[in-house]
């Protein structure tokens, strides 16, 4: 495990400020990768979150998600906070980090270790698909090395990932899920669930593509002994045959359209028409749509209910 300088005694302070802010109103976040430009549905999610943490006259937060670099992009966050600044998506506070917060993670996950709640698991990706090509249902890890009452040796020079043992009433939805990969670097779930935790976000607002990381997360939120965090999971937008949006496709980003000419308002009257915010051809500013919705949020609030994806098609 990685040298700790934060020490159990300030990472308990850090979950319990946590839990004070998020007791003393709305806290939201947008936590984009800076794996290249955001695309008109990470934008629109982005403007969803911020509409609700301005309705509640609550704090949004930008974080960066940047632990995985190898897929980080020269100039991305800074392309990022440009685009949300120039649509009118405003955060609260300086904007985060997660390369900046390694620290606390590690001490997280030293804590985990001390108290038995992680495993050291050495089975190759292969070895699990093959193992779960023979049950139905959702890939969930086999449980191989859980019960191994000591660890000694990598199998194949293979070094281990560090998994957590997750509660009886998550095993069946999500199983024992890494926490540290192989390769060292800090999982997706456990920087997330700790950054919600310790910056006191209360609400989470994502894409309907990230529903079934939710068990993982609460399972992670359990074994810290945290209280809840509301998640809620917008329709994605899709590209004009149906498919997720990609970064990699330049014609889906916010800079191909403003290099056509689109000005802001344009831009937010189309994500919104898209939601049935307003009429479709609208040009209004955030502001001003933030302004239309504290009248009547109730289609913002029904977002969240709708199952049907939605097409470019549908912006123009």
């Amino acid at each position: 495990m990685d040298d700790i300088d934060v020490s159990p005694e300030s990472l308990n302070k850090m979950l319990e400020h946590g839990d004070y802010l998020r007791q003393q109103g709305y806290r939201g976040r947008f936590a984009p990768t800076p794996s290249g430009d955001l695309h008109l549905g990470n934008l629109r999610t982005a403007l969803i979150a911020w509409l609700r943490a301005r309705l509640f006259s609550g704090k949004f937060l930008l974080r960066i998600d940047d632990l995985d670099k190898p897929r980080n992009r020269l100039g991305s966050s800074e392309k990022i906070k440009d685009d949300l600044s120039w649509l009118g998506i405003t955060w609260d506070k300086p904007t985060i980090f997660q390369s900046e917060r390694i620290n606390i993670y590690s001490s997280v996950l030293s804590i985990l270790r001390s108290e038995e709640k992680l495993f050291p698991c050495t089975c190759s990706r292969r070895m699990l698909s093959k193992a779960n090509d023979l049950q139905n249902g959702p890939f969930l890890y086999s449980g191989k090395c859980r019960e191994k009452k000591k660890f000694t040796e990598y199998r194949n020079n293979r070094k281990p990932s560090w998994r957590l043992k997750v509660a009886k009433e998550f095993s069946f939805l999500c199983g024992d899920i890494i926490v540290r990969r192989a390769d060292g670097l800090i999982a997706y779930h456990l920087a997330t669930v700790v950054d919600e935790l310790t910056l006191g976000i209360n609400e989470v607002v994502r894409g309907q593509d990230l529903a079934e990381q939710v068990f993982a997360q609460l399972a992670i939120i359990k074994a810290l002994r945290q209280g809840p965090i509301s998640y809620k999971h917008a329709p994605l937008l899709l590209d004009f045959e149906g498919r997720k949006l990609s970064k990699t496709n330049k014609d889906h980003s916010l800079v191909f359209y403003r290099d056509k000419g689109f000005s802001a308002s344009k831009i937010i009257g189309l994500l919104a028409s898209s939601l049935n915010l307003v009429p479709k051809g609208s040009d209004l500013s955030a502001l001003e749509l933030l302004s239309e919705l504290k009248n009547d949020n109730n289609n913002l609030k029904s977002i969240f209910n709708r199952k049907v994806q939605d097409k470019l098609t549908l912006l123009f």
